[in-house]
């Protein structure tokens, strides 16, 4: 194989790698957001709005922390086959790196921990941060793929530069906003297919107001876009065509949604999570990042030497069809409603 083919390959791997996470570690994201708003009503007593709260963690406790092994695999592509893109891209990330892991931590130790509160002051305690630990990664999420589509400054010597007045711009802010509403809805589709039927339906109807506004506040990026402010696109008609995908799946999501349909919901919110990442990748395409004050860095700048790609196949058709496996394999082991088949995880 060339080595341009194994360029493409490389690069397609880590879309998919990031893509996947989005899709997975998404809806682990929506859960811990959604969770207090997913609970027991206040007359039902403390005992048993703790039981109701568990009900929508429960939904993904079976697939919870293992999840990350996307992210991981992601940082070990990016890092073996696409040094330079690591090396000039990470270090101006780092704030909104640092954060995203910071809520991943805290976020996981909260969910685990909630359970062993013995107090409702506790309990609340625990539940602010499960919050915060998948609103504080989404919005990041989103943040990093606003600077991505926009693109980042080039300094004289090459290397690029992030600093806070390109993260705090209407269109970066408006990509965090819409992502983190989008992972939020997701959340809501997984614990209307997986939880019991009346919380299933609280979770739709919660779903679909906010994929209304996950499409309110998008609709201000794609307006950005078209005056000029928002995303610098190198493949316009590529671009055009996702973000229209992209429309799509969220206007299906709600339908379905909206029809109590929620295989079809879940199916919509995955193709949604999934496309952001597409558009990155495709609408770039043939570079890897963007510079907004010029030419940016192409995908043979940002690769490694072809012996090196060479040896990191030989893992990958291995490593790939593993993670893969296990993660059929994880669904189908625990597939079906909480509360029926699985016990109280939480």
């Amino acid at each position: 194989m060339s080595k341009m083919s194994l360029e493409t390959c490389w690069v397609a791997l880590l879309g998919l790698l990031l893509a996947g996470y989005f899709v997975l570690g998404g809806y682990d994201y929506g859960v811990q957001m959604l969770h207090p708003f997913l609970g027991g009503q206040a007359q039902a007593g403390p005992a048993v709005e703790r039981t109701s709260r568990n009900a929508a963690l429960d939904a993904i406790a079976p697939f919870f922390l293992g999840n990350e092994v996307w992210l991981v695999a992601f940082a070990g592509v990016m890092f073996g086959a696409f040094p330079h893109l690591e090396g000039d891209l990470l270090p101006g990330l780092y704030p909104l790196i640092v954060a995203i892991l910071v809520g991943l931590v805290l976020g996981n130790a909260a969910v685990q921990l909630r359970g062993r509160a013995h107090s409702a002051r506790g309990r609340h305690w625990w539940d602010i941060l499960i919050v915060f630990g998948g609103a504080l990664p989404a919005l990041c999420w989103g943040l990093v793929v606003g600077l991505l589509l926009h693109g980042v400054p080039r300094r004289t010597d090459g290397t690029f530069h992030i600093g806070p007045g390109d993260v705090l711009t209407p269109f970066v802010l408006a990509c965090g906003v819409t992502t983190a509403l989008l992972f939020a809805a997701h959340g809501a589709a997984f614990i209307a297919l997986r939880s019991a039927p009346e919380l299933a339906r609280t979770a739709c109807q919660l779903g679909s107001s906010l994929l209304r506004a996950t499409g309110a506040v998008g609709s201000l990026a794609l307006l950005l876009t078209l005056f000029g402010a928002g995303a610098s696109m190198t493949n316009r008609a590529t671009s055009a065509a996702l973000a229209a995908l992209l429309a799509a799946a969220l206007a299906g999501a709600w339908w379905h949604l909206s029809r109590g349909h929620h295989i079809r919901a879940f199916a919509a919110t995955c193709c949604a999570t999934a496309l952001p990442v597409l558009l990155v990748g495709a609408g770039h395409y043939p570079y890897v990042l963007i510079s907004s004050s010029g030419a940016g860095m192409t995908l043979h700048q940002a690769v490694t030497d072809g012996a090196t790609l060479t040896i990191l196949t030989a893992f990958g058709v291995v490593l790939i069809p593993v993670i893969l496996a296990y993660q059929t394999w994880s669904w189908w082991a625990f597939r079906g409603r909480t509360g029926r088949r699985h016990p109280s995880y939480f």
